[in-house]
C-alpha cells in the first residue's frame, strides 16, 4: 500500500510506473490499480528452516538474472525498494546496471533487505528516525498513506453506521490479528456503540456479528473509509500507525509480540510517547480488559481529544510526494513541484 501511494505521486508527475513482485496481496492490487506487475519467483529467508533458507537464497540469485531483463526491457531509469524479498533481487539487478536505487523503510528498524542495499542505495528514506542511521543518504519522510478520504457522512453510510453514532474500527491487517479479533467479538458483544470490525482474510469466515450495532467486513478498499468513518481504533502497530496519525484517530494499539525485532512494541512507543495512542499488550489481551481500554477512552471527551490531536500532530500527509521527489531526481528528473521536465520510468 505505501508503494501504491508513492506510484501515484510519481504517475501524477508524468513517470511511467512498473512493479516487481511476488505472489502475495501484490498480485491482486497492483493490477486493480491499474500497474503493470512483472512477477518473480522468489521467498522469503527462514529463520527456522536451513532447507527453506537454502531454497529461498537460490531463489533468489535466479531472480536477479530475471530482474535484470526486467529493469532492460522497460528501460527502467529508477528504481524503489521497498524493503521486502522481492527488494533484494530487483535492487541487486538495479545496481550492476547503474540505475539508481531508493529505499523506503516502514518500520522502526531497517529489514534485512535494507540493511544489505542502503551502503549502496543514493537514498533511504524513513517512516521513523532510527537511531545510527542518520547522514545525508537517510531522509526521515513518514511512511506513505493513501489520499485522505473526506467524506466522513458518505463513509458511515456505506456501512450502515447513523451520523449522530459513536464508532470503533478495529483491524489488523490484510491478514488480520487473531487475538484481536477473537478478543473483540465477544468484548462488544453487547457494546451501546457501533463497531465496524476487520478482520482480515484469515478469520472472516469463523467470526460471526453478535447484534446490528457489529459490522464485520472482510476487507475494505480503499480503508480510508473505514477510518474516516471512526470515532476510534483497536488495532496493531504496523505501519498503520500513521493512517491512523493522518487521520487523527484515536486508538488502542495492540502491537504483534513476535514482529521482527519487535518493532510493532517501538512503533506503540513512538506513538503514546507523544500522547497519540494508548497500548495494551497482547499478552494482557482480554475481552474484559479490552473493553474497559476502550469504554476508558470513549467516556472522557477530553482525553480523547487531546489523543486525537497529538496523532494529527505526527502525521506526515506529503510523505508519498517527497519519496517520489526524491526518486525523481536521483533519476534525474525534477517534479512538478519544481519546474515542468521530461517523464521518467520507475520500477
Amino acid at each position: 500500500m505505501p508503494a501504491l501511494a508513492i506510484a501515484g505521486a510519481l504517475r501524477a508527475e508524468g513517470a511511467r510506473v512498473v512493479f516487481a513482485g511476488g505472489e502475495r496481496a501484490e498480485a491482486q492490487l497492483v493490477p486493480a490499480a491499474g500497474y503493470e506487475l512483472e512477477p518473480l519467483r522468489v521467498e522469503g529467508i527462514s529463520r527456522s528452516n536451513p532447507i527453506k533458507a537454502a531454497r529461498a537464497v537460490v531463489r533468489a540469485a535466479g531472480a536477479v538474472g530475471a530482474a535484470r531483463r526486467v529493469l532492460a526491457r522497460h528501460g527502467a531509469d529508477a528504481v524503489l525498494g521497498g524493503g521486502g524479498y522481492v527488494a533484494g533481487p530487483v535492487g541487486l539487478a538495479a545496481l550492476t546496471r547503474g540505475i539508481p536505487v531508493v529505499l523506503t523503510e516502514a518500520d522502526s528498524h531497517l529489514g534485512l533487505t535494507n540493511r544489505l542495499l542502503a551502503p549502496r542505495a543514493r537514498r533511504v528514506c524513513l517512516a521513523f528516525p532510527i537511531p545510527g542511521r542518520a547522514g545525508p543518504r537517510y531522509l526521515v519522510t513518514g511512511r506513505p498513506v493513501p489520499p485522505t478520504i473526506e467524506d466522513r457522512a458518505g463513509a458511515r453510510a456505506s456501512f450502515g453506521i447513523p451520523p449522530g453514532a459513536t464508532c470503533v474500527l478495529i483491524f489488523g491487517g490484510s491478514l488480520g490479528a487473531r487475538s484481536i479479533n477473537l478478543a473483540a467479538v465477544e468484548a462488544f458483544a453487547d457494546a451501546p456503540y457501533h463497531v465496524l470490525h476487520v478482520p482480515g482474510t484469515r478469520d472472516f469466515p469463523d467470526l460471526r456479528a453478535p447484534g446490528g450495532h457489529y459490522h464485520l467486513r472482510e476487507y475494505v478498499q480503499p480503508f480510508g473509509c473505514a477510518l474516516a468513518a471512526a470515532d476510534l481504533a483497536v488495532a496493531r502497530a504496523g505501519g498503520s500507525v500513521f493512517e491512523l496519525a493522518q487521520y487523527g484517530l484515536p486508538a488502542v494499539l495492540v502491537p504483534y509480540p513476535h514482529a521482527s525485532a519487535d518493532h510493532q512494541t517501538a512503533n506503540a512507543r513512538w506513538m503514546a510517547d507523544a500522547g497519540a495512542a494508548t497500548v495494551l499488550r497482547d499478552g494482557a489481551l482480554t475481552p474484559e480488559r479490552l473493553r474497559r481500554e476502550v469504554d476508558a477512552l470513549l467516556e472522557d471527551d477530553e482525553r480523547r481529544r487531546r489523543i486525537a490531536e497529538a496523532a494529527a500532530a505526527l502525521a506526515r500527509p506529503d510523505a508519498a510526494r517527497d519519496i517520489a521527489d526524491e526518486l525523481l531526481a536521483q533519476a534525474g528528473v525534477s517534479s512538478a513541484r519544481s519546474r515542468t521536465s521530461d517523464s521518467a520510468s520507475v520500477l
